[in-house]
């Protein structure tokens, strides 16, 4: 049994580090909302990254236009995480809409209108 290596963990530790970091600072622009980096996912070879993005205060338009932004500028981001990196290759990146905060967010609406029923009925 071959033992799964740590290193694509650590690559996407490091490239969620680095990339909220890039986003904060050199991606700041009034038209979009905050931006979250929820997660990033790295391949076994560490030749591509999925980054999951979350974008707050935007409408589902909006949104579409940063994650399309976003990846647009992928080639910078990947440029500046070469800077910082000590590897053969950097991952592509690859920005993708995570939309979690927005189903727990239903979720827990849903979770407190059942609630409201249930105190409603008992009295």
């Amino acid at each position: 049994m071959v033992k799964s290596s740590s290193r694509p963990g650590r690559m996407s530790d490091f490239v969620q580090r680095e990339l909220s970091r890039l986003i904060r600072e050199d991606f700041a622009d009034p038209r979009y909302g905050m931006i979250t980096v929820s997660a990033v996912v790295v391949s076994e070879d560490l030749s591509h990254a999925r980054v999951f993005i979350s974008v707050l205060d935007d409408t589902k338009q909006e949104t579409s236009i940063t994650i399309s932004d976003l990846n647009e500028a992928a080639g910078f981001f990947r440029t500046q995480l070469a800077k910082k990196l000590n590897t053969r290759t950097v991952p592509k990146i690859k920005f993708i809409y995570d939309s979690s905060f927005e189903i727990g967010s239903r979720m827990e609406q849903l979770l407190n209108s059942v609630k409201g029923h249930e105190d409603k009925s008992i009295d």
